[in-house]
Formats: structure tokens, C-alpha cells, sequence
């Protein structure tokens, strides 16, 4: 009788299965599409701007395991007359849209003319009036560099880091295991907007959970080279360019950010490291890159991808402008990993985004100090 009754009841619930499939697959996927666009409502008050702070020391007990694509130590490179041109691959505005709070962008890495450009997950070049910023907003898995081209922005986080970065400053933040922080606009005599770039970094996967840092990096910091008698001038940011080394440690994935200015008739060869992703966002004028005979003008808020073959990019001004051309080169070594990003939290599957969504929620997992924290800068925003 009870072998009868368990077979009776067994077979109840299969049918109850099928006849209730639709509903119940539709009921799960319900409650995902809700989880994920709770996710993505970070999105909105979380991509761009930076400000600064105290800098945190580099935790001595991270490990950093080098990619087969790194330089070795004092290795420099230089071009000759058969360095190999690199392609290009794709040239593309960058539409201007509305991000954060009141803030403007233009996007260019992170849309869907170039996504997940390893290790490059996003670039926004940003304005930012008085009024409007990045209010307090979590992050996890990435490191983002901020570049102030003109005025000031503040920040400030969980931790008690605070400060400001002016006209040709930059901040190195590791958000690593997580951080939340807010990134507000000063105001500027003139009422003039804060402009900058902001450029999203992946971390490699054994580095996602480490304890989050930043590095500052002041605009008389930056070493600069003349190249072409005097008519090109790049500030090595990161990286190198014509035997001029930049500043040591200040990002756990290996990447150049060169900023370029050519005057009228100048022309400029820049080695980059073999294999590694690059691309050249124009910030000011005009220029022209690629080799004598195949040649591309790339125009003001236009990105231009490269090919990873090679191993030189030229460029140059025509000597018949009525300005200087100034651009941004920017390289770094592909990570070999997936990347899955919703919003703020950048990592390798969804179950660990879920996780992080989850750790900001309940305040575990490195975002204990997130509760009942909010930055005094971001108040502004409520007033």
C-alpha cells in the first residue's frame, strides 16, 4: 500500500511538472531578470570620474604573477626604419550621453563599436559641471585611472580617503575585493565644467580580491620627452616613449598612457609592446595615423583601434593645420579570462557577480564598512 500511495504521489508531481512548466520557467526567469536589473541600476550612478586621496601602500602580501606579454625590467623599446606599421583596425566617434548624476560622456571603449578591448573595459571622456557628479557608488574587480584635463574634482570613501586632484593630476584606483567611494565636482572660478578622462581597467583574476588602493599622481609628476625638434610633446603617464620612463607602481595590470601633442608638421613614431591591445582617443585638433601610403585622419572625439600586430604607431600633423593635434595612447596586456560586468562589479562568471551584489547588500565580504556610510561630498547632491 505505501509502495502504491509513493508511486501515486510521484506521478502527481510529474504531471503537476508539465502541466505547470511554462509557469514556473517563467517565475524563475522573473526573479533573474529582477536581480539583474537591480544590478544594472548601479550603472547609472557608478561609470566615470575620479578624484583623490591619501595613497594606501601596496598590500605586501598580494600576489602578482607577470603575463608572458610583459616587458622584462629596463627593457626599452625603439623603432628603426623596418619596425613593422601597426593596422588599423576601426575608427569611431564617441557619441556624447547623459552618465552619473547631471554628468556628461562621451564613451568610446565600453559601447558596442569596442567592448571588453582587454584589459580595457571602458574610457569616458567626461564634463562635469558644479551640481552634478558621481554621488556614493560601490565597486568591485577593476581599476580605474582618472585623468583631470582641466579644474578640479574631490574624493572620497568608505575607508577615510580624501583629497582633491587638479589640472594634470591623475588617481590610480584598485577597487579589488571592493570599495565605495563618491566623486564630486569643484567649483571653478570661471564656472567652467571639469573635464577629464576616466578609463576602466580589468584585473587579473588571482588579483579580484585584493585589498582595494589608490596612487596618486600629481601633473608635475609626469615626465615629459620633446620629439621632432620640439614639435611633438608627450607626458609619459604609464609606460615609456623615446628612452623616458614614467613613474613606478601605479597599476597592477601592465598599461601605457601616453598623451601626445603634435604642432603643425610634426610627426612622431611611438614603439608599443608587441601583442599588447592599443588604441588613440583624440582629444583636441586632429591627426593622422598609419604609415606613408596608407594613412587615416582621425578627427576630435574619435577613437582609433589598432591592430595587435606590429610594432610601431606613427603619427602626425599636417603642416598645413591651424592647430595642434592632441590624443591620448593608451596599451595594455590582453587577460587571458572572461569578463562578465554588470554596472559596477567587474569579474570572471555571473555566480561571482551575484556574490558581489550580494556582499554590497548584506555588507560582507570587503564592503563591511559600506554600512550607514555616506561621504559628506556626495550630500551635496540632496541640496
Amino acid at each position: 500500500m505505501k509502495i502504491f500511495l509513493f508511486l501515486v504521489s510521484f506521478i502527481i508531481g510529474i504531471c503537476s511538472l508539465l502541466v505547470c512548466k511554462e509557469t514556473i520557467i517563467e517565475i524563475a526567469t522573473h526573479s533573474v531578470s529582477r536581480l539583474l536589473e537591480t544590478i544594472h541600476s548601479f550603472n547609472n550612478n557608478s561609470t566615470t570620474t575620479a578624484a583623490t586621496t591619501t595613497n594606501t601602500p601596496i598590500p605586501t602580501d598580494t600576489p602578482f604573477q607577470s603575463h608572458p606579454l610583459d616587458l622584462p625590467p629596463g627593457v626599452h623599446l625603439t623603432a628603426n626604419a623596418m619596425s613593422a606599421s601597426r593596422a588599423i583596425r576601426k575608427v569611431f566617434l564617441a557619441v556624447e550621453q547623459s552618465e552619473g548624476a547631471g554628468a556628461r560622456v562621451r564613451r568610446s571603449v565600453g559601447t558596442p563599436q569596442l567592448r571588453n578591448f582587454s584589459p580595457f573595459l571602458m574610457l569616458d571622456h567626461f564634463s562635469v559641471k558644479p551640481g552634478a557628479g558621481f554621488p556614493d557608488h560601490p565597486h568591485r574587480g577593476q581599476e580605474t585611472i582618472t585623468y583631470l584635463l582641466h579644474g578640479g574634482v574631490d574624493h572620497e570613501d568608505f575607508a577615510g580617503n580624501k583629497g582633491t586632484i587638479g589640472t594634470g593630476d591623475l588617481q590610480f584606483m584598485t577597487a579589488g575585493r571592493g570599495i565605495m567611494h563618491a566623486e564630486m565636482p569643484r567649483q571653478n572660478p570661471d564656472g567652467s565644467a571639469n573635464v577629464g578622462l576616466q578609463l576602466w581597467v580589468d584585473l587579473p583574476q588571482p588579483l579580484k580580491k585584493c585589498e582595494p588602493r589608490y596612487r596618486d599622481l600629481r601633473a608635475a609628476e609626469v615626465p615629459q620627452v620633446e620629439v621632432d625638434d620640439g614639435k611633438v610633446r608627450v607626458k609619459v603617464i604609464s609606460g615609456q616613449s623615446h628612452g623616458i620612463d614614467s613613474v613606478k607602481d601605479l597599476a597592477y595590470t601592465p598599461v601605457w598612457i601616453l598623451d601626445v601633442e603634435i604642432q603643425p608638421g610634426g610627426r612622431i613614431t611611438q614603439p608599443l609592446p608587441e601583442g599588447w591591445n592599443a588604441f588613440g582617443y583624440v582629444l583636441e585638433g586632429s591627426a593622422t595615423f598609419g604609415d606613408k601610403g596608407n594613412q587615416t585622419v582621425v578627427e576630435q572625439y574619435h577613437n582609433v583601434v589598432f591592430e595587435p600586430q606590429g610594432e610601431v604607431v606613427h603619427a602626425e600633423v599636417d603642416a598645413g593645420a591651424e592647430r595642434s593635434g592632441r590624443f591620448v595612447l593608451i596599451a595594455g596586456t590582453p587577460l587571458d579570462q572572461k569578463v562578465v560586468q554588470y554596472g559596477p562589479f567587474v569579474l570572471n562568471s555571473q555566480e561571482e557577480v551575484y556574490q558581489a551584489f550580494m556582499d554590497y547588500q548584506t555588507h560582507s565580504n570587503g564592503f563591511e564598512r559600506a554600512k550607514g556610510w555616506e561621504s559628506e561630498i556626495g550630500k551635496t547632491m540632496l541640496h
